[in-house]
C-alpha cells in the first residue's frame, strides 16, 4: 500500500456523546480508540495534514449536541489537537452524516491543498465515516479505510431486523470495498504504509 506524502486523515466524530451506552448501546471493536490515536500520532510525526471532524447535532436529546459535554472530542484526540506541523491542521463541523456537508467546505480545502488521497478513522462505520468514504469516492478522491480505527453500536431497522455492531461494521466494509468507493484495510497498514 501506498500513502501520498501529502495524505490527509480525516477523523471522524470522535466525541465524548459516543461514549453514553445507553443512548447507543452495544458497540464494536474496544480496540478503535488506540487505533484512532495511532494513525493521528503518524500523521502528526510525518507532517501530515489531519482533518478533525465534529458532529453538532441539531436534535435536543442528542448526545452530540452542541452546548452538551458530549459534544466535545475524547480527551486522547483534544489532547493531539494542534500538535501537528503548522496549517496542516483543520476542523470541520457538520450536522448531517458526511463530513463534506460541513463547514469549512472539505472538498475545497483537500483541492486547495493538492490532496487527493485520505484516510478515514472514526465513529460510527456505518454512518458517517461510510458516508464520508463513499462521497470522497464519488469525488474522485482515493480514499482508504482504517477499519478497526471505526466503530459501531448494534442497530434496528426495518421489519424488526436488528443487526450487531459487528454485522453492521462488516456489510458497511463490504460495500465500500466490493464497490470500489474505497480501499478497507487494517490501521496496521497504513501505520506501516505511512511511517
Amino acid at each position: 500500500m501506498e500513502i501520498a506524502e501529502n495524505a490527509a486523515l480525516v477523523v471522524v466524530d470522535v466525541q465524548k456523546g459516543f461514549d453514553e451506552a445507553d443512548f447507543w448501546g452495544e458497540r464494536n471493536n474496544p480496540e478503535a480508540d488506540d487505533n484512532i490515536a495511532s494513525l493521528i500520532d503518524v500523521w502528526q510525526a510525518t507532517g501530515r495534514p489531519v482533518v478533525f471532524v465534529r458532529h453538532d447535532s441539531r436534535k435536543p436529546g442528542s448526545p452530540l449536541r452542541t452546548g452538551y459535554e458530549g459534544n466535545a472530542f475524547k480527551e486522547y484526540v483534544e489532547r493531539r489537537r494542534g500538535k501537528g506541523v503548522a496549517g496542516a491542521e483543520l476542523l470541520v463541523t457538520k450536522t448531517v452524516n458526511s463530513a463534506f456537508y460541513g463547514a469549512p467546505d472539505l472538498d475545497a480545502w483537500l483541492k486547495g491543498e493538492g490532496i487527493s488521497q485520505f484516510v478515514v478513522a472514526g465513529i460510527q462505520t456505518n454512518m458517517c465515516v461510510e458516508t464520508t468514504a463513499r462521497m470522497g469516492g464519488n469525488l474522485g478522491y482515493d480514499v482508504v479505510v482504517a477499519y478497526d480505527a471505526t466503530h459501531t453500536f448494534d442497530l434496528e431497522g426495518p421489519f424488526g431486523w436488528r443487526r450487531s455492531a459487528d454485522e453492521l461494521a462488516q456489510a458497511s466494509a463490504v460495500s465500500l470495498h466490493g464497490g470500489g468507493f474505497a480501499r478497507v484495510v487494517a490501521t496496521k497498514e497504513v501505520v506501516d504504509a505511512a511511517g
